[in-house]
């Protein structure tokens, strides 16, 4: 929908221009309350990338911008699209009522390629509306080489369509195996990790950790080959008594441990001393026991702290990060400041990508929003509500607020 993205756009007027720049690294402590913002701000864009940010008075005045396509925001929000680095969009597929991951993955088997896409897709389409321009998510088939490999085929086809989509293979050790030498695990690591890592279809291995201690020695074989490919590690730690995840988090380096629902102060100071960082889903409050991972804990220990919607079709079905923002301030305790810090510029950290997305800065991808609002606390109050109003893609408007209107018949029935 947009323009060649060669040409210059220049957004101007913002109430409120929230650049989220800041130190390079990940934010942690005071930092992740300060979103830098600019009253009445400007950004001045060109071939998809950020040139200028800043007042409106003195980007606007730049030679650069004198042919810029000029978009007005008067009244409302510019801010960096929102970054969710958690979700579980292709697995288990929709339409499987069951928490039985073999019966998934027979559902895997039986759809064709293009109708996984399809239904993904539309998943991908419908977080663009509200707000994601960057999101990862994760397979979990199990010990199926043939369903592990489709997905990750399907993912790696929907990359950048119309968002960066970032895929992660998710290992699940079947539940009738432990030790360091058990089937999945050798398959995992002398064959299936080697293959993934060859064709590129994944960015991460992710390990879906549970307080078994027999099996401790088949994740840490895991981990340790995973590192030794070159893949970026994560931990699901969604049990309880983490510990023994976060050490083993510490000891092979990983980038993030997730969930974190039953985590303790002492954990959260030994997440802290490990630099790893935490990638918290709030929605997962609604469903199951209702834990909340301690948010205020890990923040005051200095732990950066991530935001993702954790969205699976069955359990967890809220793919609006606007949400995620509201409920981690409502049920967490977070500020809103730290919440939209870890919803934009620490899940582009929790993803290995945030030299690119996650803030407005020069040299950085043209990934923001336009909101109908004129403050960023009105995110505070946007529970199950969307703000956007325009959301851009590398330089390119790809989703615009359209109008509610009677639409005749016929025009829908070659629609539909």
């Amino acid at each position: 929908m947009g323009r060649n993205k060669l040409e210059s756009i220049l957004i101007r007027g913002a109430r409120q221009l929230l650049t989220a720049r800041g130190d390079r690294g990940p934010r942690s402590g005071p930092a992740l309350n300060e979103l830098n913002v600019i009253p009445d701000g400007a950004v001045l864009i060109r071939d998809g990338i950020l040139v200028e940010v800043g007042p409106s008075r003195r980007v606007e005045n730049l030679a650069q911008a004198r042919d810029a396509i000029e978009i007005n925001a008067a009244g409302r929000l510019v801010m960096p699209g929102f970054v969710d680095a958690h979700t579980h969009l292709a697995f288990p597929p929709a339409g499987i009522h069951t928490t039985d991951p073999a019966a998934a993955a027979r559902a895997v088997h039986t759809a064709t390629g293009k109708r996984l896409a399809t239904r993904t897709r539309a998943y991908l389409e419908a977080m663009t509306r509200h707000g994601t321009t960057t999101v990862e998510t994760k397979t979990g088939c199990g010990f199926d080489p043939g369903a592990e490999s489709k997905l990750l085929r399907v993912l790696y086809i929907l990359r950048k369509a119309p968002l960066d989509l970032i895929p992660s293979f998710l290992f699940r050790l079947p539940r009738d195996e432990i030790g360091g030498s058990s089937r999945a695990t050798d398959w995992a690591v002398g064959e299936f990790l080697p293959k993934i890592r060859r064709l590129g279809v994944a960015r991460f291995a992710d390990l879906a950790w549970d307080c078994d201690a027999a099996r401790l020695p088949c994740f840490d074989r895991y981990l340790e080959a995973a590192r030794q490919l070159g893949f970026e590690c994560k931990i699901h730690a969604d049990g309880a008594n983490p510990a023994a995840a976060i050490a083993l988090g510490a000891r092979h380096h990983v980038v993030s441990i997730d969930h974190l629902e039953y985590a303790a102060e002492d954990d959260a100071r030994q997440i802290a001393a490990a630099g790893i960082m935490a990638t918290l889903l709030p929605g997962g409050c609604f469903r199951g026991d209702g834990r909340e991972a301690p948010a205020r804990a890990l923040i005051d220990a200095g732990v950066a702290v991530a935001l993702g919607s954790n969205f699976n079709p069955h359990h967890s079905p809220a793919l609006n990060m606007q949400t995620v923002v509201a409920v981690a301030c409502g049920r967490l305790g977070m500020t809103i400041e730290e919440a939209i810090s870890a919803a934009t510029i620490n899940g582009a950290h929790a993803l290995g990508c945030a030299e690119k997305v996650g803030s407005l800065e020069p040299g950085k991808c043209a990934d923001l929003l336009i909101l109908n609002a004129g403050h960023y606390r009105d995110l505070l109050h946007s529970l199950g509500t969307n703000l956007v109003h325009l959301t851009m893609k590398r330089g390119e408007f790809i989703y615009k607020e359209g109008e509610v209107a009677p639409l005749p018949a016929d025009d829908l029935v070659s629609r539909i």
